[in-house]
């Protein structure tokens, strides 16, 4: 089922069901996913509340959800996307195209998601695309953050260990670190597989935000939140040149929200040329509970290699 209906003081939201889950699309601004969970169950996703139904303005607004952004973080990133979008069907997937950015940071770029629902089960597919319609060329990345309601976990793999040997003298990931990345602050789980980061209502730590990103080979990251699983997924492309030191995973956390986030490798868009990213969602519940790496490998990766990324 694909309808549009009002949410939350927005009158152009679009929701897709299936009976399993549903989603919820902002078209008044963005596009915005800013609902994914089981019907009639919780939203996964954070929502700003007090931006809720605002439309306009020419100060940059995150809604909650998931939303489309630019690499690398410059003013052109946080382009004020609050003008209606432009949406159309093409079978089982909706498409939302939002207007060029034409003003104040805007370097003439086109956003664009389209989102499928699988008629059973819980897996989405989005695919995200940005166009230069600028007159030179530019030098970007799409990142895809999605954010997390609180109190919640996220995963990330890390790339596979090996005891060091003649085959493995070479490092094989990145971990980055920003100005305010604290690895004593007690939201971070560093194992040996895999890293977790857990958001706090009120953090303990030196700063606010922590935030870190990885090469995962793996290609998926998770969120964790009373039972329930949200897997993401995205293409790991080796040898492909990614953002902040080769990321294609990164994770970020504040006090009211935790972001979990994809990167496409790093183009160079000429005039007319777009940029395609795809990532795939799927979402469990009833999940069993657990802390370290060892509750990971047996209880979260088989799931997570359940959702398949489109052929």
């Amino acid at each position: 089922m694909i309808e549009r209906i009002s949410y939350r003081g927005w009158h152009n939201a679009w929701r897709l069901s299936n009976g399993t889950v549903d989603l919820v699309v902002l078209a008044d601004v963005g596009p915005r996913i800013v609902r994914y969970g089981f019907c009639g169950d919780e939203n996964l996703f954070h929502e700003v509340r007090g931006q809720a139904g605002q439309t306009g303005g020419m100060e940059f607004c995150l809604y909650g959800g998931h939303r489309l952004w630019v690499w690398p973080e410059l003013a052109r990133t946080y382009f004020p996307d609050n003008r209606p979008v432009e949406v159309s069907r093409f079978g089982d997937a909706v498409r939302f195209t939002s207007p060029v950015e034409d003003f104040g940071p805007g370097t003439r770029l086109q956003k664009q998601m389209e989102v499928s629902l699988d008629p059973e089960g819980a897996r989405v597919l989005i695919e995200h695309a940005i166009t230069n319609h600028g007159a030179g060329s530019t030098e970007l990345a799409v990142w895809c953050p999605t954010m997390m309601r609180i109190q919640g976990r996220a995963i990330l793999p890390l790339a596979p260990r090996s005891a060091m040997d003649s085959e493995h003298f070479q490092s094989v990931a990145p971990l980055t670190l920003w100005s305010f990345t604290d690895f004593s602050d007690p939201r971070w789980i560093l194992g040996t597989e895999f890293i977790q980061l857990q958001q706090q209502g009120k953090p303990e730590g030196r700063f606010a935000e922590q935030m870190s990103g990885t090469f995962s080979p793996a290609g998926w990251g998770a969120y964790y939140w009373q039972g329930r699983l949200f897997i993401k997924r995205a293409a790991a492309i080796r040898n492909a040149r990614y953002p902040d030191y080769g990321c294609n995973f990164e994770i970020f956390t504040n006090a009211e929200f935790l972001e979990l986030e994809t990167l496409s490798p790093v183009v160079n868009l000429k005039p007319g040329e777009s940029a395609g990213h795809t990532e795939t969602w799927s979402l469990f519940r009833d999940v069993k509970s657990g802390e370290g790496d060892e509750w990971i490998r047996s209880v979260v990766v088989p799931l997570a290699n359940s959702v398949t990324l489109p052929e």
